[in-house]
């Protein structure tokens, strides 16, 4: 029978915590158990395996990820919204070192719950971008180029890859300044949508 009170939540809730505290590719389901107090074996009872507790922790990652996006760009547009959406994913990565390289992980089309949360946070960034006149396939084109800027950004903080005596905080702040020039430059725009900004 499986333990009372133990569930698929629980078991990704402490995969959860944990990948924030060792990393995520130190994470095991010994690490879990132990966290549980349950022995390895009883985890199979909720869940599928170690890949089966990636896939549920990077649908979680991303939903939450999406909740903050979301929140951050709420009522904001153009410039305004940009900055709030580059805050809060830089943010999140900071909050969460274990849990946000789960987010980079690709949804699988037969999972739902991890393909909304995906769309949630990709329509936040269009949303934001429909600031700067850019839809359809340029919306997508922006979104990827956003999406690894903000990225290299994080990973490279994550790593410590800025030693340079620069503020860091005043980097990010150049960053998203010189993307909000590459998004108003975006290449094909209409002329009138550049001019009118």
């Amino acid at each position: 029978m499986p333990r009372a009170g133990l569930t698929p939540e629980r078991v990704v809730e402490a995969a959860a915590v944990l990948a924030d505290e060792v990393g995520l590719e130190q994470l095991t389901l010994a690490l879990i158990a132990q966290r549980l107090g349950v022995a390895m074996p009883s985890l199979y009872k909720h869940v599928q395996g170690l890949d089966d507790v990636r896939r549920r922790l990077a649908a979680r990652a991303v939903a939450e990820l999406a909740a903050e996006l979301a929140d951050a760009a709420a009522g904001r547009a153009g410039p305004d919204a940009l900055a709030a959406v580059a805050g809060a994913y830089r943010a999140y990565a900071h909050r969460h070192p274990g849990r946000y390289p789960a987010t980079l992980r690709a949804p699988s089309p037969d999972d739902p719950a991890h393909v909304a949360a995906g769309e949630r946070a990709v329509g936040t960034l269009y949303a934001a971008l429909r600031g700067y006149g850019l839809e359809g396939e340029d919306a997508v084109d922006a979104t990827r180029s956003l999406r690894s800027a903000l990225h290299g950004f994080v990973a490279l903080e994550a790593a410590g890859g800025f030693g340079l005596p620069r503020d860091v905080d005043r980097s990010f702040e150049r960053l998203v300044a010189a993307l909000d020039a590459g998004l108003r430059a975006w290449p094909g725009r209409p002329a009138e949508v550049v001019r009118g900004r």
